[in-house]
């Protein structure tokens, strides 16, 4: 299997090795990715909740040319074999020269190593134990098993962790059998053990915490360059806890502060004013969105009247169709409301053409004998359509182009019904003309 360097020398950037086996990953017609497997190799491969390691590695030709091949990924079969993936492969045998991304590197053994930390400080703190954890591109995580956390809580939290970052307190990396490792898990000096034979790695922050991992860690908690609590939230198996580390929590607080500076800009106010100024426009949003519904009310009060007065009464129904294409679908369904229960004997058939799909509302006055949800709900189904509602008001939605027809086919299946109706109270009413 390839020797790991990183075990040893999380902070080794190049390295020499020999190509040992190279194999097609994936093949399109436009691109092969190709996987190489290394005796030893610096890289990191996907493991344990950490991402892998990307870099080069460099090659020199029979004629002498370099030959450079980008590493995009890194994983780690059953087997135990680490495998590069590049887009050019490698003959085996070749001697290669590897770099690591130094960057991503620093980046992932600072998440990494404060979330051993943060860990072991919400252990210690508030026995809360970490059951899982992701360390993600931008914002990494931790699962706690625990169902609440007090504000202030989190503040010491932190604060005792930038503590113990300030004291730059050693990082060291040791080998025990796991019969060792097993007596210092039941003495309590360790904090957790992976179901896995053989030697352990343990990863020790001097005088707090000793975990076994087998990812890439700082050499001193100094090195982690600070940590910064971002959110919390509940999960299935109790909190998840949002955070950042080093260069991502200077990236992270000089974002923050962009947009706190652009806000207080926005609000002619300073940054400390912010929370002040918006629960202030805030309320002054609630009020105006009170006034303008009372408003709306009013307009489709009002509105509602001069429909009622443009239609008459034809074999008992008073029917009112109309398509709005200006108006908003909630304005027409609350002033279909307000005509129906302001007038006898009447239908209100709208349709809101303003946005795509249209929304069809269909209302009655109360004591009709038809029922809205039903009604339009068939109507509706004629073209594949859903909809439907109460007996007194449905609604549904259709493509613009066919609103109109839709609202002359609800019509029909309305005034079809209480012509039914009328027939059949009146059986004889045919007859009884002609006498």
């Amino acid at each position: 299997m390839t020797e790991r360097l990183y075990y040893h020398d999380s902070f080794l950037k190049t390295f020499k090795a020999q190509v040992r086996d190279v194999r097609l990953h994936s093949q399109t017609a436009a691109q092969s990715v190709w996987q190489i497997a290394l005796d030893r190799s610096a890289f990191y491969p996907t493991s344990g909740g950490q991402p892998y390691d990307t870099g080069m590695l460099t090659a020199a030709s029979r004629s002498g040319t370099l030959l450079e091949v980008g590493v995009d990924a890194v994983e780690e079969d059953e087997q135990g074999e680490v495998w590069h993936t590049t887009l050019k492969p490698l003959l085996a045998g070749t001697e290669i020269a590897g770099t690591i991304d130094w960057p991503r590197r620093l980046d992932h053994m600072q998440q990494h190593s404060g979330q051993h930390l943060l860990s072991a400080v919400f252990a210690h703190e508030l026995r809360a134990m970490t059951v899982s954890f992701h360390l993600g591109e931008e914002v990494s995580t931790i699962d706690l098993a625990t169902e609440t956390l007090a504000h202030h809580s989190l503040e010491r939290v932190e604060r005792i962790a930038n503590e113990l970052i300030a004291e730059d307190r050693s990082v060291t990396v040791t080998q025990v059998s796991r019969a060792d490792a097993e007596a210092k898990l039941a003495a309590g000096i360790l904090r957790k053990l992976p179901p896995i034979e053989g030697t352990i790695r343990l990863i020790e922050i001097a005088d707090y915490d000793l975990n076994a991992c087998g990812g890439t860690h700082v050499h001193a908690t100094g090195q982690i360059g600070g940590l910064h609590l971002r959110s919390v939230e509940r999960v299935r198996q109790g909190l998840r806890v949002e955070f950042v580390c080093g260069l991502r929590a200077v990236k992270s607080a000089r974002q923050d502060y962009g947009a706190l500076s652009r806000t207080a800009s926005a609000l002619s106010v300073s940054r400390n004013q912010v929370p002040e100024a918006a629960e202030r426009v805030l309320s002054e949003v609630k009020a105006a969105q009170k006034r303008s519904e009372k408003i709306l009310e009013e307009l489709a009060g009002y509105q509602a009247a001069r429909l009622a007065v443009e239609e008459q009464i034809h074999r008992g129904i008073r029917e009112v169709r109309r398509i709005f294409p200006d108006r908003e679908a909630a304005y027409v369904k609350l002033l279909a409301s307000r005509l129906a229960a302001s007038v006898p004997q009447t239908v209100a058939l709208f349709a809101a053409t303003q946005q795509e799909p249209a929304v069809i509302v269909l209302s009655r006055s109360s004591g009709m004998e038809f029922h809205c949800g039903d009604v339009l709900k068939a109507a509706l189904a004629e073209s594949g359509l859903r909809g439907g509602g109460s007996a007194d008001l449905a609604q549904g939605q259709a493509p613009r182009s066919q609103a109109d027809e839709i609202l002359q086919r609800i019509s029909t299946a309305i005034r079809g019904a209480r012509l039914a109706d009328s027939e059949e109270s009146f059986p004889n009413r045919g007859s009884a003309a002609k006498l």
